[in-house]
């Protein structure tokens, strides 16, 4: 029985979304499928790690008929990638095979029964539910995931807490040694929440979003949150545990600053890493008199060191940093110009903001070197 006719372009579009949730290695062989359910036109193509499920939905299906069967994911994209774009694509399901023609190529793909795919379960009411621009959220995301943990034991650094106040989105991700946090004026945000989005689930969000206007629903329920937008649906669990406590940890009390260009930092930053170690990324920061000195050194007794003129007539400030957290945040800002906040106490973290802009901090602890 056919079950889908279209352009190779036009079958690659929903497969391609889902397919990036699909684990090369896997505990259940039907995880490497992707589900496949036909009700006449309408063809929705299903992708899920237990975790995360994306769905996509199309209609380019033929005939009234229902029917849904699962397929290898990365060999049925392999394929289709690999064909000619010379006319449509014609999927057809005989048997438990599916089979992929055009022109004179023809594929036939082994399948597993639809029933057996464990799709994510959805709760029949969300506590919170609210609208916001794909494009708004693709900034509120990028300002700070680069500061999410990455397979820490302590399992509720290794994503984004979102916390929905009255009239505001809060985005913040740490890994316990810098902190990044981001607020947006948000309508239809009526009550206060906090949840943790997982890592996978907020990069997957990266790379579908686009930069447009069109709207993203966003509805939390106990223990999941669902993305729609599009053609796409992307249901995740949430990350259980207490998110650090993120105002305590930004300062309020810094009033010595100075503004540099961000390219200028960002290019400094850069050359006096060439000559860091791989185990001990650290950069010494000193400031005075209107000058701001980077230096790095290694095992090896070589040394690097940048000058930047600054206005800077505060105290003197010898201090280290991870050159790595200084260069995420900087590749992650795309502005003209920031701000560099200082402690008398050396031991002090750096506040790293946007000038004239109050919803916007990264903080980053000093280290010894």
């Amino acid at each position: 029985m056919q079950l889908i006719q279209a352009q190779r372009d036009a079958l690659l579009k929903p497969l391609s979304t889902v397919v990036g949730i699909v684990e090369r290695r896997h505990t259940l062989p039907i995880l490497a499928n992707i589900l496949i359910r036909k009700e006449g036109q309408n063809v929705s193509f299903i992708a899920t790690d237990l975790e995360v499920q994306i769905t996509t939905h199309a209609n380019f299906g033929v005939g009234e008929e229902v029917d849904s069967l699962t397929v290898g994911a990365r060999k049925l994209l392999d394929i289709l990638r690999a064909l000619p774009d010379l006319g449509d694509v014609r999927l057809s399901q005989t048997a438990s095979k599916l089979t992929i023609q055009t022109g004179k190529s023809r594929f036939a793909l082994q399948t597993l029964a639809a029933a057996e795919y464990p799709v994510v379960a959805q709760p029949d009411h969300y506590d919170a539910s609210f609208s916001v621009a794909q494009k708004e959220l693709k900034q509120l995301m990028s300002a700070v995931h680069f500061a999410m943990a990455q397979q820490d034991i302590r399992y509720y650094l290794n994503g984004m807490l979102l916390v929905l106040e009255p009239g505001k989105l809060h985005a913040v991700a740490t890994d316990g040694h810098r902190l990044a946090h981001i607020m947006s004026a948000v309508e239809g945000l009526e009550s206060t929440q906090e949840v943790i989005v997982p890592r996978k689930t907020v990069l997957e969000m990266l790379r579908l979003l686009d930069d447009s206007d069109q709207p993203v629903t966003i509805d939390v329920a106990p223990g999941q949150i669902r993305f729609k937008f599009g053609d796409v649906e992307l249901v995740s669990k949430l990350v259980e545990g207490k998110f650090p406590d993120y105002k305590r940890v930004i300062p309020t009390n810094y009033v010595n600053f100075f503004d540099l260009p961000r390219d200028l930092l960002l290019s400094s930053l850069q050359r006096a890493a060439i000559l860091t170690s791989e185990k001990f990324r650290s950069v010494r920061v000193q400031l005075g008199s209107n000058l701001l000195k980077i230096s790095a050194t290694n095992a090896e007794q070589e040394e690097a060191q940048e000058e930047i003129d600054i206005d800077y007539s505060h105290n003197f400030i010898d201090v280290g940093f991870n050159v790595s957290y200084l260069l995420d945040f900087l590749a992650n800002t795309k502005i003209e110009t920031i701000r560099w906040s200082v402690s008398t106490d050396t031991n002090a973290s750096a506040l790293l903001t946007i000038p004239e802009n109050d919803n916007f901090q990264y903080v980053v602890m000093p280290m010894r070197i």
